[in-house]
């Protein structure tokens, strides 16, 4: 019994080194025949209880053997092959149409944001960022900020730690506190970025939005300034016939300071719930920097006067491209977002 199993494994051997090896077709089937999952060699070691014990070790050299001639005759096939038909070269057809290719773009809120910064910066405002996670000093106190404003709560605004006191950023306001310290003046910034207040979210508000604030300190500056600034921005951001108006307002970091509405590009006057059946919708809050707020910077309230003004760029998307909710900009839903493809800049 132990000649025969003998004699099977000696003619897979003869097997594999006569094998007719000329092409990846014949090269596969004796891959799948010696090396498959179900090859044939997993007989030979099937039959190892059949063996005479005085020579299991004999056969178990002889199997290995034919695994190991297997294992070589292919590899060195599979590179003679490759090597033959390297030669070849696979030359695309330059004159077929191109395939359907998904171009992407910046976000509704980039676009916004990028126009907005770029209006400014006709007006001489430079861009300043500042970071996100910041100091009770900066977000707050330097900002005029009383020690019982509700803002302060835990209720509006995100901390990160209570002592010392750091927390996201409710405004992009305190990147203008940072660039206040360095006392270099003038100064004609505006500062874009996200900020964070813990709001209901919904059509109008969410936790997270995008704020562009601007602040310009000099000697001279007037609420005039203030006024022809924000005028100039309205009719460049959306028209030219847009109309505007200022509301009496209160700010910790202004004094005087203003609500400024412009007409609600999407109902046109009559109202809709964007504008509160109103007719309005507000865009920005503004005014003359507190007195309190260039002292608490280090800047000579007596010489130097300054306006500052914070838009939301959510409330402003909303109404160039005429959305009615603003939650639809924070979904990421690609039905959404891929009709402003057009318009992406």
């Amino acid at each position: 019994m132990s000649a025969e199993i003998f004699d099977k494994a000696n003619s897979l051997l003869a097997e594999i080194e006569a094998y007719d090896i000329t092409d990846a077709a014949s090269l596969e089937a004796f891959r799948i025949r010696f090396l498959g999952s179900k090859n044939v060699l997993k007989g030979l070691f099937a039959e190892m209880r059949n063996i005479d014990p005085d020579r299991k070790k004999e056969f178990g050299l002889l199997v290995n053997k034919v695994k190991q001639a297997a294992a070589g005759r292919h590899e060195t096939m599979s590179g003679s092959l490759s090597s033959t038909s390297s030669g070849a070269v696979d030359v695309p057809d330059m004159s077929l149409p191109a395939g359907n290719r998904h171009a992407g773009g910046r976000h509704p809120l980039t676009v916004v944001q990028n126009r907005m910064v770029e209006i400014f910066g006709r007006l001489g405002f430079a861009v300043v960022e500042g970071p996100e996670i910041d100091d009770d000093w900066h977000n707050f106190t330097a900002l005029n900020t009383p020690e019982d404003h509700p803002a302060r709560d835990m209720q509006d605004t995100f901390y990160v730690q209570l002592e010392p006191a750091m927390m996201l950023r409710t405004q992009t306001s305190s990147a203008q506190a940072h660039e206040m310290e360095k006392g270099e003046l003038p100064i004609r910034i505006i500062s874009p970025g996200r900020v964070y207040r813990n709001e209901t979210i919904s059509a109008r508000a969410h936790c997270q939005f995008h704020q562009v604030e601007g602040l310009y300190i000099a000697e001279n500056v007037s609420f005039a300034d203030l006024k022809q600034t924000l005028v100039y921005f309205a009719k460049e951001m959306f028209h030219a016939d847009i109309k505007v108006r200022l509301r009496p307002s209160f700010f910790p970091f202004t004094e005087p300071s203003a609500e400024m509405d412009i007409t609600c590009l999407i109902c046109g006057g009559p109202g809709c719930t964007v504008c509160k059946k109103t007719g309005w919708v507000e865009i920005l809050g503004c005014g003359m920097v507190d007195p309190n707020v260039l002292e608490n910077c280090g800047i000579d309230s007596e010489k130097y006067t300054g306006f500052a003004f914070g838009i939301g760029v959510e409330r402003t998307a909303m109404l160039y491209y005429q959305v009615d909710d603003l939650r639809l900009f924070f979904e990421n839903d690609m039905r959404f977002l891929k009709q402003f493809r057009s318009v992406l800049q």
